[in-house]
């Protein structure tokens, strides 16, 4: 799959992103001279994990036939450190509906084990970047 990004007006910060059949947007804070219009690419990063922390844990129920209502994922950011190479993701769940402790225990097992989690801990990502051939 591929992700386009294109500046929306001449000029601004502001970007329409498509990945897909979905079209979100992006921006910055005013600080740095956007309009805070839309999350930017840290929020999206951050997003990334809380979503697939929730759609891991909902997977797992629905394969193991846990009561699992919804979920809950807050993710707060640390990211004073970030320039020297420790960015910090404190994430925080909740599991709804008829679960036992247990379930509970298994759904944070699970979510331990999420693809972006992984992806964002333990994998080597090699980035290209190159020109856009129109």
């Amino acid at each position: 799959m591929t992700t386009h990004s294109q500046t929306e007006k001449p000029g601004a910060f502001r970007q329409v992103l498509k990945t897909g059949t979905h079209t979100l947007h992006a921006d910055v804070a005013p600080a740095l001279g956007g309009e805070d219009s839309a999350p930017g690419p840290h929020d999206y990063f951050d997003a990334a994990l809380a979503a697939c922390k929730a759609l891991t844990a909902t997977w797992y129920a629905k394969r193991h036939g846990l009561a699992l209502e919804r979920v809950e994922t807050h993710v707060e950011r640390d990211d004073s450190r970030e320039r020297q190479g420790t960015y910090t993701l404190k994430v925080k769940l909740a599991f709804h509906g008829a679960l036992s402790p247990a379930d509970k225990q298994r759904l944070y097992n699970a979510v331990a084990q999420c693809p972006i989690h992984k992806l964002m801990t333990t994998s080597t990502v090699d980035i290209v970047t190159e020109p856009l051939e129109a």
